[in-house]
């Protein structure tokens, strides 16, 4: 497949580095040359230096013969044009945009984006992908990661071991035998800072960072076998009123069960944006990080605060004031990935990587076939893939002790029509189930032939 990448910045370099590392043709455009060079230098990818909506510039990335652009450069005018000429100029079949402007995804004017106007195929917004990552997190306060698949029926956990988790030192197959009705299984486990796909007889040690593919109505049960407490979260408070925080305080109105939320937001014309857009959320102006506001806010008594500004430091700062003035729990919102070490020394409880989200959502609409979903774990250095079984697969109607897996990978769980399965060697999977499957990195091209998925692709 011949895919043109307009942006070079983290999410282009990273949809680049997934797609050439899995043999696809790929060809990097972005006006700032040191960005190309870096692209070229490190990926097998070719790169040309120009503005992405320019005609010539996209002839000479080879927009003849491509099969997918994917418009990811900071601006969503740029990334708009450059669909529109992709198609009008080029035919190119399928288009991909980042667009971060609410106003361009205000439902109300989706029409925009047919083909007789601007004919995008896809769009991510970044902000709403990041605010429901934040909400996931807020909803498994007892996590550092969380994802849902199966349709919200299922849950990716990601579980530090503590001192007082009951399973410590304990082979994993013993698990199955000692919880026989749980629907969990630990899919991946990062120690000293090296994540592997576990054998049946590995065991998990103090200090491991686990991650577990678990039934969303056996979430609960799961945390409490891994040493970790749910607990109810009533007050929130949300340090930046931009898009992200103001999407999550919206959504945390919208809920059943009362949320008191509070919003602190630096910048006076967000604020007052935000508290007129938000009805039962206190909205207060000031600097997140002033210890004078924090304690206005009483967010020692806060059951979380989420920082989300746009700065990965002074999200980080609020993080460790809030969690020293008393709030039980903090996440923080972080952009560089080489901060993501300094979390747990600081005692900070989870994060959100909005790169990693938007990595994640673009590759859920590249992936050929019956792809249903894709969580980029860590670095890019994993994946959950969540996949329909097609009928010419090798794997369906084998028993997954038959299936030639990589070692690398491990299914998660299989949904066999509404119902959840745990996977077992004697497990068969059928035509029309659905998987999901943890992979690391180098293991996903031998996934996606397993599970032939290029065959319905276009």
């Amino acid at each position: 497949m011949k895919v043109i990448i307009c942006g070079a910045g983290q999410v282009g370099w990273q949809i680049a580095r997934h797609l050439s590392g899995e043999k696809n043709d790929v060809t990097v455009v972005d006006n700032n040359p040191e960005l190309v060079r870096r692209a070229t230098d490190t990926l097998d990818v070719q790169g040309i230096s120009g503005f992405a909506s320019y005609p010539d510039v996209l002839e000479r990335a080879g927009a003849r013969d491509a099969d997918m652009i994917i418009a990811a450069t900071h601006s969503d005018e740029v990334n708009m044009v450059t669909c529109q000429v992709a198609h009008s100029v080029f035919g190119i079949r399928r288009k991909i945009a980042r667009l971060r402007a609410q106003s361009y995804l205000d439902a109300i004017y989706s029409g925009l984006y047919r083909r007789d106007h601007l004919p995008i195929d896809v769009v991510i917004s970044p902000e709403k992908e990041v605010a429901e990552a934040a909400l996931q997190r807020l909803s498994a306060p007892a996590a550092f990661d969380t994802e849902s698949f199966f349709q919200g029926r299922s849950q990716l956990l990601g579980i530090t071991i503590d001192d007082d988790c009951p399973v410590i030192n304990t082979p994993l197959r013993q698990l199955t035998d000692l919880f026989s009705t749980l629907r969990a299984i630990v899919v991946g486990i990062r120690r000293d800072g090296v994540l592997f796909a576990p054998a049946p007889g590995d065991q998990i040690f103090t200090g491991d960072s686990c991650y577990v593919f678990t039934d969303t109505q056996d979430m609960a049960r799961t945390l409490e076998i891994f040493g970790k407490t749910q607990s109810k979260q009533e007050r929130i408070i949300i340090i930046g009123g931009g898009n992200v925080g103001l999407a999550v305080a919206r959504a945390l109105e919208e809920r059943t069960d009362r949320v008191r939320v509070k919003v602190i937001e630096k910048n006076r014309a967000f604020a007052e944006r935000a508290a007129d857009a938000l009805d039962r959320t206190i909205v207060l102006h000031g600097d997140g990080l002033e210890s004078a506001l924090l304690a206005e806010a009483q967010v020692g008594s806060a059951d979380a605060v989420l920082a989300v500004t746009d700065d990965d430091k002074t999200n980080l700062l609020v993080s460790v004031r809030a969690k020293e003035m008393g709030c039980k729990m903090a996440i923080s919102l972080i952009n560089d990935p080489s901060l993501v070490p300094l979390m747990e020394p600081l005692n900070i409880d989870a994060y959100i990587n909005p790169r990693a989200t938007t990595v994640s959502s673009i590759l859920r609409h590249i992936r050929h076939g019956r792809v249903r979903g894709v969580y980029s774990i860590g670095d890019a250095e994993a994946e959950i893939i969540e996949a329909q079984v097609l009928g010419t697969s090798p794997i369906a109607g084998e028993l997954i002790k038959n299936v030639a897996f990589p070692e690398g990978a491990l299914i998660g769980g299989v949904m066999k029509g509404d119902k959840m399965v745990r996977p077992m060697g004697d497990t068969r999977i059928e035509e029309g189930d659905v998987i999901a499957i943890f992979a690391m990195a180098e293991d996903v091209p031998e996934v996606e032939r397993l599970l032939q998925v290029s065959i319905d692709f276009f």
